[in-house]
């Protein structure tokens, strides 16, 4: 008696883990939403370690500032984001008005209704990217001095694309330096830290590549900004394969803004001219997902390299 082989429809078979899903345990804890999870300390450890490292190859005459998770809605508005990425943006909102109109929105909350209806923006947004905030400051500045300013900046970055991909989050840590100042300056600063990054990608033990790349611009006018983008050499991305060849992760970024912060803050160089500006992005989570998805989950059986650089404690030795 041949028994039948019952197919299961698309809809209910089972989806296919990610290459990434065995780590999750380990280094997260579900807080109910994709992509927003709770650090173990494992993770944090390794994190921090990496986070030393990257500030040890920091250039000299850098300045350090570190940014809230929020950011003023007026500037990033003026910084043109909300014509390049407003699918990506969160803003903060707030129960605004009298005590009555608070208290009505309690009460239907109360009641099962929906109290999200008088909820209305705040004049603060959540950081999409860590260098933001840098540029206005600078503008207050005056004029740029002679070979221009460097910044070291990070940030807890918000960027609403819902992903149950570990090297996906929404809520995640950006390291970033910044240049501002003449395109020479800037085409100096890049092309520098190009080399410098994946160097510290081998001292790591990462498999990755270097490849032009464009930022996800919206709708159909930003699919051209994405074509001129790549045409003119602006965006490189240090890219490392957790998945597949065909499918790797972004973890470094390398950007070339040219003079649009300058022109839109009013940030000129020592010359007078509009200021160009660029930027080295590191994706701290996505680079530590990569670390442990490389050497696994026990740091103890890391390659000695890899502990060394990180100065993570060596292991004690066998006795017996």
């Amino acid at each position: 008696m041949t028994i039948p082989v019952l197919k299961q429809s698309p809809a209910l078979a089972p989806q296919p883990a990610d290459p990434l899903d065995h780590l999750a345990d380990a280094l997260f804890h579900r807080m109910g939403a994709d992509g927003v999870y709770a650090r173990t300390a494992l993770y944090e450890a390794v994190v921090e370690r990496l986070a030393a490292l990257i500030s040890r190859h920091r250039d000299d005459n850098t300045e350090v500032m570190r940014f809230p998770p929020v950011m003023s809605r007026a500037q990033l508005e003026k910084s043109g984001y909300l014509k390049s990425f407003p699918n990506l943006l969160g803003c903060v909102c707030g129960l605004h008005g009298s005590e009555r109109d608070i208290n009505d929105a309690v009460r239907r909350f109360d009641a099962g209704g929906d109290w999200t209806s008088s909820l209305s923006p705040a004049d603060l947004v959540l950081s999409p990217a860590a260098c933001y905030p840098v540029y206005p400051i600078a503008a207050s500045r005056g004029p740029l001095p002679v070979g221009g300013l460097r910044f070291d900046v990070a940030a807890d970055c918000f960027r609403r694309e819902p992903s149950r991909h570990l090297d996906r989050l929404q809520s995640f840590r950006m390291r970033e330096y910044v240049c501002i100042g003449t395109p020479d300056d800037v085409a100096a600063f890049r092309e520098r830290w190009m080399d410098r990054a994946q160097g510290l990608a081998r001292t790591l033990g990462l498999s990755f590549r270097v490849d032009h790349a464009s930022d996800p611009f919206f709708g159909r006018v930003g699919q051209i900004k994405a074509v001129s983008q790549k045409q003119q050499a602006l965006k490189f991305e240090l890219l490392i394969p957790l998945r597949s060849e065909e499918q790797p992760t972004a973890c470094m970024s390398f950007n070339y803004h040219r003079e649009h912060f300058g022109t839109t803050w009013g940030i000129t160089d020592a010359n007078g001219e509009p200021a160009h500006t660029g930027c080295v992005a590191f994706g701290m989570d996505r680079l530590a997902v990569a670390l442990f998805h490389t050497h696994g989950t026990d740091l103890a059986r890391w390659p000695v390299q890899v502990r060394e650089a990180l100065e993570l404690a060596q292991p004690a030795p066998m006795i017996g």
